[in-house]
């Protein structure tokens, strides 16, 4: 199964390395997507990432599934992207998930896709997405996409991308193995 995490300059760091952590303990052949100029994405709190390629290099024909970590300003520069838009839109269409965090919920929301669905989202960030349904849970999942309120639930968002890709069983497994310490 391939997972295509898109970065951008100002991603959330949390959100993006333990989901990215967990997916690969599911067995994903995880694929960095740099949205900037160059390979190295800075994070919101200066972690530079080195990116596997940049999106102009990717068709996303083989993806089972697109991430989109939260932070500012990476969520609106993932909003800005016309590329980032269209690999979106060709997610959806091929009923592929589509998983955001954060900030990034609102990116899907300013496309429309998250109108009459459930969401989670960073607090204040639902004023973007007037027409979802925001339900308080931590983590949420409507059809195919999976969205989550912030950098405190990365671990379950990660878990739970995992569990819509390769079941429930798997995703139990790699929280127990996790969790003892």
């Amino acid at each position: 199964m391939k997972v295509i995490m898109l970065l951008a300059n100002g991603f959330e760091e949390s959100e993006a390395i333990v989901p990215a952590d967990i997916l690969m303990r599911a067995g994903a052949e995880l694929c960095l997507v740099s949205v900037e100029d160059g390979l190295t994405v800075e994070g919101t709190h200066g972690i530079k990432i080195g990116a596997h390629c940049h999106i102009s290099e990717i068709s996303g024909d083989d993806m089972d599934a697109l991430v989109l970590p939260g932070g500012m300003p990476g969520a609106q520069s993932l909003a800005d992207s016309f590329l980032v838009k269209e690999l979106i839109q060709k997610a959806v269409d091929r009923g592929i998930y589509v998983a955001a965090i954060c900030a990034a919920p609102f990116v899907l929301g300013q496309m429309g896709l998250l109108d009459g669905r459930n969401i989670a989202c960073y607090p204040g960030f639902e004023k973007y997405m007037p027409e979802a349904n925001l339900t308080g849970e931590k983590v949420e999942v409507d059809d195919i996409f999976i969205t989550a309120q912030g950098m405190g639930v990365a671990l379950e968002f990660g878990l739970k991308i995992a569990e819509m890709l390769v079941g429930a069983e798997v995703a139990d497994k790699i929280a127990e193995q996790i969790r003892k310490a």
